[in-house]
């Protein structure tokens, strides 16, 4: 099957190449129960390698290194089941990932050059949950190679099994595999940990305002369909940028705001303006990676990411992007160990999780995930992708905003920004005269064709 410039050439199962001990299953915790509706899809471009392998080759070897690599993920090759509460739950039957095999006209630099949201989901191959979830791959990866030179590696995989990070981490793994043999960090399936009663604090009263986030959420309707036309939009903040944006999101006599802060707060700021509301901000949910504020190692293979609303309110004379900020640095400051583990308990209290509400489905999502290591994953020494993008669908709502990690040679304080909303304010974004002052660079745009 063809699709533009991509010729599909084959779907496959790639199996571990040792079995996993019989009648072994995985529960899955609170927090990932309630990311059923929502899967992650990635995309890694590595330019040409200076040398053309034949077709088919780099394919095969990756394809190899993989099967080796599915040995220590058996969560990864297993299928959903119910358990005896009807919650999900992984049989590790070694039934395998999908691959996807295919190749594409031209280089990776010129696809690049042209590419947007719907060319790009092209080269991460999904499908939806069968009637059927026990025949159902939970993974899925395509390889593209391209005519010209490049790679183009896509993972994509429900969220009831791996956040971004988990995702991150099982590439990088296969590509410390193919490149070196072993992995650098396995990874870990083990429960969330119990709260650490000797960190709680006397006459403890539980972060109510994460749970009635939570609560109030479950209590709505699920909707119907995502917004009508997606676009996806990312811009590239440079390390003069974020510091400019810093400063304008500074408020005096309150803690400095870290980039994640600023540039949250920017967004959040012109997405309520794009949106019509000049006089006050859209509805705005954080979602945070919560695996430090509970202790976990950097191995752990689960869902950790946590919502939580931002609330702000401002007069006509304020500095907006300090208020919003401010704002969303307080939010970002409560969650910690306590205010998280009670989240966790509620959640399993009665198992709340059951009603299977979507959680990011009505606010604005703002995602931090500035912390993954995306930009180093070699498959060949010396090669690392030359851009990383990320998709955590479906968008529903006001819309998302995901902050990423710069590529190789840029600053530290450098940021990626891929925001996804409907296609007519995807083009008011890029028109914004607050996005304009700082002249971010447009790398995937409504321009684009």
């Amino acid at each position: 099957m063809a699709s533009d410039a991509i010729t599909y050439i084959c779907k496959r199962t790639v199996v571990s190449t040792k079995p996993v001990q019989p009648g072994k299953y995985f529960p899955l915790s609170v927090l990932d129960r309630l990311m059923e509706k929502n899967h992650t899809r990635i995309v890694y471009y590595y330019p040409s390698m200076g040398y053309m392998e034949a077709a088919g080759e780099l394919t095969k070897k990756l394809r190899e290194s993989l099967s080796k690599l599915l040995t220590f993920f058996p969560k990864v090759t297993g299928r959903l089941q119910k358990n005896q509460e009807g919650s999900w739950m992984i049989k590790c039957n070694d039934a395998g990932v999908r691959m996807v095999e295919a190749r594409a006209k031209g280089s990776v630099d010129e696809w690049l050059k042209n590419v947007d949201r719907e060319k790009e989901l092209k080269l991460v191959y999904w499908e939806d949950m069968f009637h059927e979830p026990y025949f159902w791959s939970t993974f899925y990866v395509q390889l593209t190679e391209f005519e010209e030179g490049g790679l183009a590696i896509g993972l994509s995989c429900s969220h009831l099994l791996a956040d971004p990070n988990c995702a991150t981490m099982f590439i990088k793994a296969w590509a410390d595999t193919t490149l070196v043999g072993t992995m650098h960090t396995p990874p870990f399936f083990h429960s969330l940990p119990p709260r650490k009663f000797v960190n709680k604090k006397p006459k403890h009263k539980p972060y109510a305002t994460l749970i009635n986030h939570y609560k109030s959420t479950m209590e709505r309707s699920i909707p119907g369909t995502s917004i009508a036309k997606h676009a996806t939009v990312t811009l590239a903040f440079s390390d003069p940028m974020v510091r400019a944006c810093m400063t304008m999101a500074l408020t005096p006599g309150a803690p400095n705001p870290s980039p994640f802060q600023a540039i949250a707060g920017l967004f959040w700021v012109c997405l309520s303006k794009v949106k019509g509301m000049n006089e006050e901000l859209i509805d705005m949910s954080l979602c945070l990676d919560t695996r430090e504020e509970l202790g976990l190692d950097k191995g752990f293979f689960g869902s950790c990411m946590v919502y939580n609303k931002v609330h702000a309110e401002y007069s006509l004379d304020q500095n907006k992007v300090a208020v919003a900020a401010r704002a969303i640095g307080e939010v970002v400051s409560k969650m910690d160990n306590e205010g998280i583990m009670d989240l966790i308990e509620w959640l399993e209290l009665d198992d709340h999780n059951k009603t299977l509400p979507l959680i990011n489905g009505y606010d604005l999502i703002c995602a931090n995930l500035e912390n993954l290591d995306s930009y180093w994953i070699g498959f060949e020494e010396g090669f690392k992708p030359s851009r990383v993008s990320y998709y955590v669908e479906p968008v529903f709502g006001h819309g998302q905003i995901l902050v990423l990690p710069p590529p190789p040679g840029d600053s530290p304080l450098s940021r990626m920004v891929m925001v996804t909303l409907s296609e007519d304010e995807a083009i008011k974004l890029c028109q914004d005269n607050l996005i304009l002052h700082f002249s971010p660079t447009v790398l995937m745009g409504t321009n684009k064709s």
